[in-house]
């Protein structure tokens, strides 16, 4: 076993393993961590635990030390160095003429490095940009491409539900997404109902599907003949996510009831 801290370094951001030595750390404090790209500051979003080796991606960096007011300011700092970098990019992209779209940048914590963010439609040249940003502020640069999904997550946004976007909000990592899970939830399949601002489908049709997939297993199929209060008859609608039945009744009317409502009387054969 071995003892961890997870840090994140964004809202809603993906958490990384740490080893937090002999520090006394607990959730909610930010810290400085040695991570791949140089030292970086975050915040612990789980406490000191033991996890199994096969949990930690080797090898497991450390956390160096606890925040201070001045590393806090220089945080708050690097944020206004880097909306100053996201106008000079944008001059630098369109005298080069490139056919991407810078997406957001940012400084590393220790400022050995820039990065800028951007999406294109294929892949793009960017080599005469590169080192003509690193003339212009004196240190490392990189160039990430990224995807619809990860725009739509650092620019933020509200969604069809007219609450702020699950990437946004609390989603840590995307998950792949299919159509099935749509057809699973009994959805409409018309891209413009399912799919968020990113254009693709949405994230919710993942985590919804679960509790509806527990629920249904509870449900009964359609066709299958139940009795209700209201009399016997056969099942022609089903609404998992409130566990709602519909039922036409021998007597040819029809009622709406609640899974708790009903009892099993046989199941109709194919």
């Amino acid at each position: 076993m071995v003892k961890i801290v997870g840090v994140r370094f964004k809202k809603a951001g993906k958490v990384y393993y740490f080893d937090p030595r002999e520090l006394e750390l607990s959730v909610g404090q930010d810290v400085i961590v040695e991570t791949a790209r140089g030292t970086e500051f975050g915040q612990i979003v789980i406490g000191p635990k033991f996890v199994s080796e096969e949990e930690i991606v080797q090898p497991l960096k450390q956390v160096i030390r606890v925040a201070t007011e001045a590393d806090r300011r220089q945080v708050e700092e690097n944020k206004k160095k880097a909306e100053r970098a996201f106008d000079i990019a944008l001059d630098k992209i369109a005298a080069h003429g490139l056919p991407m779209k810078l997406v957001d940048v940012e400084y590393t914590f220790d400022n050995s490095k820039v990065v800028f963010y951007f999406t294109a439609d294929g892949r793009v040249d960017f080599r005469e940009l590169v080192r003509d940003l690193a003339s212009v502020f004196r240190t490392r640069i990189e160039l990430r491409q990224i995807g619809v999904r990860d725009e739509a997550k650092m620019l933020g946004g509200i969604g069809s539900c007219g609450r702020v976007l699950c990437c946004v909000s609390f989603l840590g990592e995307f998950e792949p997404v299919s159509i099935r899970m749509a057809k699973a939830q009994n959805l409409s399949l018309n891209p413009s109902k399912i799919s968020g601002i990113c254009g693709r489908l949405m994230c919710c049709l993942k985590y919804e599907l679960n509790p509806v997939t527990s629920a249904e297993e509870e449900m009964p199929e359609l066709g299958d003949r139940v009795t209700t209060p209201k009399g016997s008859g056969k099942v022609i609608s089903l609404d998992p996510e409130t566990r709602s039945i519909r039922v036409q009744l021998d007597n040819g009317g029809h009622t709406s009831v609640s899974a708790a409502e009903i009892e099993f009387e046989c199941r109709e054969e194919d």
